[in-house]
């Protein structure tokens, strides 16, 4: 070989080593400021990544949720296919903690119809329930419901919340909770023929019978177009809950009960933007409110960036809001799954379709 060209050769690769050294440099230079600057608004980050690295056997995914096990791992589900509403998909399922994930399984895939929106839900017993959308269309899609008493290895038969229902009893998309009396409250809603409304269900004994409530009220000139769903729920003091919910009025609307969820207040607006995408929300020991949400006011906006803001007020001000991740108008990281366990919150979201991002975050104000 000409020591010409061969001197040429090894300089073109120390060139590229030293560009591929310095783009790494950055990439880890971003992450930490990233980091600092949470950490400086009151939120720590512990750990940010991905459920799993590729989706080998779905071609998308969405949609997730997520419970801490007693046995301080992680449950994450979401449904994946070759795309949402298409036959193929079927509800998945990975346990472990960052670092430490299970190969993604599929737990629920009872007919070949699309299966959407999974949710988990420690239940007093120390069981975990999986309940799920199944159906072709929202409009007429049913709820059924899985059972683990092992920490998710292995789960019960699938059976039907409430038989013959059409339209989506149950939870929709976020956990119940179990209010200061023991009654479960499920935040439900409806999305018949493009109108949208929401609701909750109520059990007195565990989860076996369902009562509905009837559909929040709305003022349609207020909040124009499709309308609201997809609660996010919490107990202020005893009898005193409410509910976030998403809108198409390019804000966050609110109502609240003053007696177990019964009966509830006119639906209102707050000041937090919502671009018409899922919203959830965790109560923590102390009564602050982090709720987990995309802040586009316009509706059918951007799900980018996707941001926690934190409420002492019980959810009359949101003073503090950050960006976890943002990217361009037309990237997507949506629908947000919040626990949380002493001062930490557990975050999963839909990233672009493709993963499932979970993250852990301290909140230190």
């Amino acid at each position: 070989m000409d020591k010409a060209v061969q001197s040429s050769r090894i300089y073109v690769f120390l060139y590229m080593a030293i560009l591929m050294a310095a783009t790494s440099c950055k990439k880890e230079m971003t992450a930490d400021q990233k980091q600092t600057k949470l950490t400086k608004d009151s939120l720590m980050v512990i750990s940010s990544g991905f459920v799993f690295d590729t989706a080998q056997t779905f071609q998308q995914c969405h949609a997730s949720s997520v419970v801490r096990t007693d046995d301080g791992n992680f449950l994450v589900a979401w449904f994946g296919g070759t795309h949402e509403k298409h036959d193929d998909v079927g509800i998945w399922l990975s346990k472990g903690r960052p670092g430490a994930w299970t190969n993604p399984v599929e737990i629920a895939k009872i007919r070949e119809d699309a299966h959407w929106n999974p949710v988990l839900f420690p239940s007093p017993d120390g069981k975990i329930i999986l309940y799920f959308k199944v159906g072709k269309t929202i409009d007429n899609w049913e709820t059924w419901y899985k059972v683990s008493a092992d920490n998710g290895d292995t789960w019960s038969e699938a059976v039907e919340l409430v038989t013959g229902d059409k339209g989506g009893r149950g939870p929709v998309r976020n956990k119940p909770i179990i209010l200061s009396d023991g009654t479960w409250l499920a935040p439900a809603s409806n999305e018949k023929k493009g109108v949208w409304n929401a609701f909750v269900d109520r059990s007195e004994d565990q989860g076996k019978t369902w009562t509905v409530s009837s559909f929040f009220e709305v003022n349609r000139d207020s909040i124009p177009e499709e309308g609201i769903i997809q609660p996010a729920l919490w107990e202020s003091s005893r009898g005193n809950v409410h509910a976030l919910l998403r809108s198409s009025a390019g804000v966050i609307c609110r109502t609240d009960s003053k007696d177990y969820g019964k009966t509830w207040s006119p639906v209102y607006k707050i000041s937090l933007p919502n671009p018409n995408s899922g919203i959830d929300l965790t109560k923590l020991d102390n009564g602050t409110l982090v709720l987990a949400y995309n802040r586009d006011g316009k509706n059918w906006g951007s799900r980018s960036p996707i941001s926690l803001a934190i409420s002492s007020d019980n959810g009359k001000t949101w003073p503090t809001s950050i960006d976890l991740e943002t990217g361009k108008e037309d990237d997507e990281f949506s629908y947000p799954s919040i626990i949380h366990f002493g001062d930490t919150v557990a975050l999963t979201y839909t990233w672009k379709r493709q993963r499932i991002a979970f993250w852990m975050v301290r909140v230190v104000n």
